[in-house]
């Protein structure tokens, strides 16, 4: 059986941090271990990471995970396990390649042929939503997600929860479905007054409507709203998972292939929520691998609902001619439908990666740093 002989990274633009795992008979395999904002010490996890398994058995992934969570003594959150997650979807990708076949099928095949995507409209101060939302529509979406508020204060003016309201019902009008991301700005004494007010206008989904450090406070807001509670994507593995499920507070999990140990831990947390009557839908405002990787989870998870993409997302468009499919061979294979992504029929993960770009690309890629908000008397606000 063939071993690991090396394992790289490179972090490139706009904000992706890949890695590559090749074997002593030449195999290789893409992972991505993308934290926005933290990808010097992703990295470092990595150089930890990977002194300690090269020469491992490239075959045996769930060894490999288990060696890495167990063996370091200190474990999870986001950077251990966004370095967890690089490698992971890597050995996945690499394991696929050699046996011919893709990820899903190694999963147990195919539930469903086609998987139905989202793209974000707008930024941080969003504006201009009528013209974005067509251009989606342009694009063969049928459902897109925007954030809900600009930073807010702790206990704002009401009237600052308008526009988003405004805002969804324009998108409604189109004939979009939309998922309203709060984005943890908003803390209670907001959030509840922005359910409510949103409740008429029948979101896909609210996502992160308080920060996940509040649990408590998450299962009072799921029992007063009739609208979908999703979060996820700062939920790290399945024990973190596992009191908002007990709790029924959340409605839509969304772990993040390339935060939450890959497509193994991705895969384990799908099937508890199942467990829980939840559904799945990935979060995924990064890269082509982190994306080809949740659609193998897509394709394979029968609690999955839909998945999102940053196909056109404003951190690509700042960062020039960088997108979604920038860095892949077959610029194709993402392409929507009425809304969807066809299953990849690829071997491993579903692409080719263009690695003469990402090595060139990568030795100009300084690490991104996240935008600062401040409200107007100085004081930090989320983010």
């Amino acid at each position: 059986m063939a071993k690991i002989k090396s394992i790289e990274y490179f972090r490139v633009k706009p904000r992706w941090l890949f890695v590559k795992v090749t074997d002593d008979e030449g195999q290789i395999g893409w992972g991505e271990g993308t934290l926005e904002g933290h990808s010097l010490a992703v990295e470092g996890a990595l150089d930890e990471i990977i002194i300690r398994i090269v020469g491992y058995e490239a075959d045996d992934i769930e060894h490999i995970w288990q060696t890495i969570w167990r063996l370091g003594f200190y474990r999870g959150g986001p950077v251990f396990m966004s370095a967890m997650s690089g490698i992971d979807i890597a050995l996945w990708d690499l394991k696929g390649r050699r046996l011919g076949v893709p990820v899903y099928q190694l999963l147990g095949g195919k539930v469903r042929n086609k998987v139905q995507v989202y793209a974000w409209i707008g930024g941080d101060r969003p504006s201009e939503v009528e013209v974005a939302a067509k251009a989606r529509i342009a694009q063969g979406l049928k459902c897109i997600k925007m954030n809900a508020t600009e930073d807010v204060n702790w206990l704002d003016s009401p009237a600052i929860l308008n526009s988003c309201v405004e805002r969804l019902k324009q998108v409604k009008a189109l004939g979009l479905d939309a998922g309203l991301d709060f984005h943890g700005r908003l803390h209670k004494p907001m959030a509840k007054q922005l359910a409510k007010a949103l409740e008429p206008y029948q979101p896909l989904f609210i996502e992160e409507p308080l920060l996940c450090e509040h649990p408590e406070a998450l299962k009072q807001l799921s029992n007063s709203t009739t609208i979908p509670i999703a979060f996820g994507e700062r939920l790290y593995t399945r024990w973190d998972v596992k009191r908002f499920l007990e709790d029924s507070s959340v409605d839509v999990l969304q772990p993040d292939i390339a935060h939450a140990g890959g497509i193994s831990e991705t895969r384990r947390i799908a099937s508890l929520a199942e467990t829980y009557d939840v559904a799945i839908a990935p979060h995924c405002p990064l890269g082509p691998i982190a994306f080809a990787a949740s659609l193998q989870i897509a394709v394979s998870t029968p609690n999955f609902v839909i998945q999102e993409m940053s196909l056109g997302m404003h951190y690509n468009v700042e960062a020039g001619d960088i997108d979604l499919n920038s860095y892949v061979v077959d610029k194709t294979v993402f392409d929507i439908k009425e809304g969807y992504v066809a299953a990849p029929s690829k071997p491993g993960i579903g692409i080719d990666i263009d690695e003469e770009m990402v090595r060139r690309i990568s030795k100009e890629t300084e690490p991104w740093q996240p935008k600062e908000f401040h409200g107007p008397d100085g004081s930090i606000r989320e983010w």
